[in-house]
């Protein structure tokens, strides 16, 4: 019997029984559609959290502050109420304590620290466009250190010395853009007070507007627009009063191990500090999310197994039904082989049914129920794609349902393969 002849040969005994291979094919369906889900899960998080570590930049860098604190979050940005406003233009709006001097040296004495620098904090009061209504500005202070992902617009230009603004998304329609391409390239006013607590305003361009992340949030300011706000939130400052900054931005060894980069964190919290990389910032969730589709994994292997004794016991009453015919076909010289061949086929077969079915199914609906969930669910993570079907995991999936198809077609096909063929054809 070649290939050709042993697969119409399966597909046809696969087809006679209709309800009972339906029902088997059914239980398939369910483990694949469900591993299929969860492959498109896991995929699509993992990738949405990959290109948020790509826009973050360098992978060896530790954000470093003295103490930290969680600001109470909000949808959108805060209508600005100037008199709530601090006067002054001092650190004591910040959460974290500002680093001294001796705190820059002590962490430039920490073995593996190549190079420090403070992140230059301003403090912007509001932003308002076209007097349409002041709104609290948050700023990303490290923000240069990322390469952000873009709704509308280019990047910052850091060499010229043109202000120029990265908004978030969140802040164009509450400023009164129709959209994001609407908001590039017009000028917006942002005020910011002195050290003595007077108002000033700064005229500054649009340049684009970002998506929102998980790793950081706030408007990005180019070196120009920095510099600026810098000057006048200084005006009135004691000349005895030395800069401060809440952050500092150290670099270590592209090359650094695990244990290095550990060594590190640690030297640096005997002393007082946090220190944080981009792998740190983002692993709880990694694991968070890893967990959930293990589970959900296991669900799909459960009923796959459920659907493996399915097809074990699909074959067996095939076998003990075509008892007779097993003997013919012994007596008409076919080999043990090939009957273990026809009967493996056919348990594969049922396995490709249930998979591909499964398989096309979650695509479909996944498909459908990705847009519904981005869209009125998870509008303020712009660039997740919550399903994402790729061809490797799903050929995988299909793969390993027929694998399992195949394993448990294996008792039946052999005992119908040492069948004796006198007492088959005697076989009532």
């Amino acid at each position: 019997m070649n290939i050709s002849d042993l697969l119409t040969t399966a597909v046809g005994n696969t087809l006679r029984s209709k309800a009972r291979t339906t029902f088997t094919v059914l239980a398939i369906f369910i483990g694949a559609f469900t591993l299929t889900i969860t492959s498109a899960i896991g995929t699509g998080v993992s990738d949405y959290i990959d290109n948020q570590i790509g826009a973050f930049g360098a992978k060896d860098i530790l954000t470093i502050t003295k103490t930290s604190g969680e600001a109470e979050q909000q949808e959108g940005p805060a209508e600005y109420d100037p008199d709530a406003a601090i006067v002054g233009a001092d650190l004591a709006q910040f959460e974290t304590e500002p680093l001294t001097d001796q705190d820059l040296d002590a962490i430039r004495s920490v073995e593996g620290i190549l190079d420090l620098s403070s992140v230059r904090q301003v403090n912007p009061r509001y932003i308002e466009y076209d007097h349409r209504g002041k709104y609290m500005l948050d700023v990303n202070a490290s923000a240069n250190l990322t390469t952000p992902d873009l709704a509308a617009g280019a990047q910052l230009d850091n060499t010229g010395a043109d202000p120029q603004i990265l908004l978030v998304s969140s802040y164009v329609h509450a400023l009164g853009y129709g959209d994001a391409d609407r908001a590039v390239g017009t000028t917006v006013r942002i005020g910011i007070a002195d050290y003595t607590g007077e108002l000033h305003e700064v005229v500054a361009t649009v340049a684009g507007v970002q998506n929102e992340t998980i790793l950081a949030s706030g408007a990005a300011l180019n070196d120009a627009l920095v510099e600026q706000l810098h000057a006048i939130q200084s005006i009135g400052q004691p000349a005895a009063t030395s800069e401060q900054s809440v952050v500092a931005i150290a670099h270590f060894s592209p090359d650094a191990t695990e244990a290095q980069i550990d060594a590190i964190q640690a030297a640096l919290a005997d002393q007082g500090f946090e220190a944080a990389t981009v792998s740190d910032q983002i692993g709880v969730i990694q694991t968070v999310v890893d967990g959930i589709i293990a589970v959900l994994n296991s669900f799909a292997v459960i009923a796959l197994i459920a659907a493996g004794f399915g097809i074990v016991n699909t074959l067996l009453m095939s076998v003990q039904e075509r008892t007779r015919e097993i003997g013919l076909m012994k007596a008409m010289g076919m080999r043990g082989r090939s009957i273990y061949a026809l009967f493996s086929t056919e348990a594969v077969f049922i396995g490709f049914l249930g998979s591909v079915l499964g398989a096309a199914a979650a695509i479909g609906i996944g498909t459908v129920a990705n847009g519904l969930i981005v869209d009125r669910f998870l509008t303020d993570l712009e660039g997740l794609q919550v399903l994402r079907f790729e061809v490797v995991p799903v050929a995988s999936i299909l793969l390993t349902v027929m694998l399992i198809a195949f394993l448990a077609g294996t008792l039946p096909a052999r005992r119908a393969a040492r069948q004796n063929p006198i007492d088959a054809l005697r076989y009532e």
